[in-house]
């Protein structure tokens, strides 16, 4: 079996002077494959989205990307590492207002040397591989040099999600991507997203409340199947 691109092995986390919020025996991304990963609010999924991310450490346990195990990192390589081999979509997006939109799309190029190499590869810089994921979503010419605070809220999802892609992260996270739009808009740019994510290469976990959007993807989890202290009822 070749190697995932995210594995987790007895991954235990608890806040300082906390119960344990998270106890995860084992947990596998494929290269290329779209998850689906629900939980309710404080269930200890932004938690894990840190910890896949080199943000937070786990007490004990693996977190392993790209076969690289990020708790024998330093938080200075750990930061390097996530930037260089991940894209986020955040829930408010976390656009720099004040930057126009082509701009905040190749924010991710300016700290990682090689997503701008793979861009300038791919594309001949990374100006153009912005301009590209913008028209792919749906996002013209005309709106390139526009402030970010001066788009509708889809038009802010779209700059987010080329951002996250820009350079061929190996992993995108999509954190409650979702949640201001509507049915039809929901399902319209999860067309485009995994569109995009396949051109990548890259694999998608996305997480969401909205259980409807589940059996678009290769395969849907709860949190609660994952972790053994929600099982519990801690």
């Amino acid at each position: 079996m070749t190697s995932a691109l995210i594995e987790l092995t007895d991954l235990g986390f608890a806040w300082p002077g906390r119960a344990e919020l998270l106890d995860i025996p084992s947990f596998r991304l494929e290269r290329g494959e779209r998850l689906f990963l629900k939980g309710p609010s404080g269930s200890g999924k932004t938690t894990l989205l840190g910890l896949l991310g080199g943000v937070q450490l786990p007490q004990r346990g693996s977190v392993r990307l790209l076969g690289k195990e990020l708790t024998a990192l330093s938080a200075g390589a750990r930061d390097r590492f996530r930037v260089d081999h991940s894209g986020y979509i955040f829930q408010q997006f976390n656009l720099l207002p004040f930057l126009g939109v082509r701009a905040n799309v190749e924010l991710p190029c300016r700290f990682s040397s090689l997503r701008a190499e793979r861009a300038r590869q791919r594309h001949g810089s990374v100006a153009a591989a912005a301009a590209s994921l913008l028209e792919h979503l749906g996002l013209g010419a005309e709106l390139h040099a526009r402030r970010a605070d001066q788009l509708s809220i889809g038009q802010q999802q779209r700059v987010a999600a080329a951002r996250a892609l820009i350079g061929q992260p190996e992993l995108v996270i999509a954190d409650e991507p979702t949640s201001a739009l509507d049915a039809d808009a929901r399902e319209a740019f999860l067309a485009l997203l995994f569109a995009e994510c396949r051109a990548a290469g890259a694999s998608l976990l996305f997480v969401s409340h909205d259980q409807s959007l589940a059996p678009l993807f290769d395969r849907h989890l709860t949190l609660d199947q994952l972790n053994r202290t929600a099982r519990r009822g801690d």
